[in-house]
This record gives structure tokens, C-alpha cells and sequence, in this order.
């Protein structure tokens, strides 16, 4: 029983950090001048075409969507918990500076963060609503 109360909470922690991270991807498709203005601003990359933000944003919702139905979950969790970790580091000047303009929310990213690491630490307690579990086969 108490593994299933787990296993569902990891669940609803992964459905949310996909809620998340399907929007900021969703982004890159709808207003890719937003999503490049991001990435030469947090990033460092000044990207002058739009196909770049499009074949990141293609490769994104491959993982996040590999991420929401558990699939290789070392993997698709592992690389979900490193975007939104370079996501979350290459904010640093805003959390120095944390009450200027909207930099206070800037601060969600954290828990945020720290959920991603705990599907991917927990990983193996994730089994609710997976595709091995619509599927009936175990999976790593």
C-alpha cells in the first residue's frame, strides 16, 4: 500500500514538472523570436535562424513526452532534470538580484528543480500511469 501511495504522488510530480516543461516547449514552436531572445540572453547562443529553436524544441518534446509516459525513465528523467538544471544555473544574475522587475519568480525554478531530481533519484518507485504500465512489461 505504501508503494502505491508513492507511486502515485511521483505521478502527479510528473505530470507537473511535464505541465511545465511542455509549456516553455510549446513556446519554442508558437514564438521562437521569444524562445531565441531567451537563449542569447541566459545562454550565450545567438542563434540567427529559426529552424535551430524548432529542431531544439522537436527534441525537447521527444524527451518530455518520453519523461510524462515513463519511458527509459534513466534516461528521459536524467536529461529532464539536466535541461531544467542548465535552465535553473543560467539564471544565476536574476536570484542576485531577486526583487527587481519579475526575478522574484525566477525563484519557482528550484522546487521545481528539486522535484526533477526526485523522479529521477525515485525513478524506480515511479511505476503509476507509465507506458510498462499500460503495457505490463518492467522497464528501467
Amino acid at each position: 500500500m505504501e508503494n502505491k501511495r508513492v507511486s502515485v504522488a511521483l505521478f502527479w510530480l510528473r505530470v507537473s514538472v511535464f505541465l511545465v516543461m511542455f509549456i516553455w516547449t510549446l513556446d519554442k514552436f508558437l514564438n521562437p523570436a521569444h524562445a531565441l531572445a531567451v537563449y542569447q540572453k541566459f545562454y550565450f547562443i545567438s542563434p540567427q535562424l529559426d529552424w535551430f529553436i524548432y529542431a531544439v524544441g522537436a527534441l525537447e518534446m521527444l524527451i518530455i513526452f518520453a519523461f510524462l509516459l515513463g519511458v527509459k525513465r534513466k534516461y528521459s528523467y536524467g536529461l529532464v532534470l539536466i535541461i531544467h538544471g542548465v535552465s535553473t544555473l543560467s539564471a544565476y544574475k536574476q536570484y542576485l538580484d531577486p526583487f527587481t522587475g519579475p526575478n522574484l519568480l525566477f525563484f519557482a525554478a528550484w522546487p521545481m528543480l528539486a522535484a526533477c531530481w526526485v523522479l529521477f533519484y525515485l525513478r524506480d518507485m515511479d511505476t503509476c500511469c507509465t507506458l510498462s504500465y499500460f503495457c505490463c512489461k518492467k522497464e528501467n
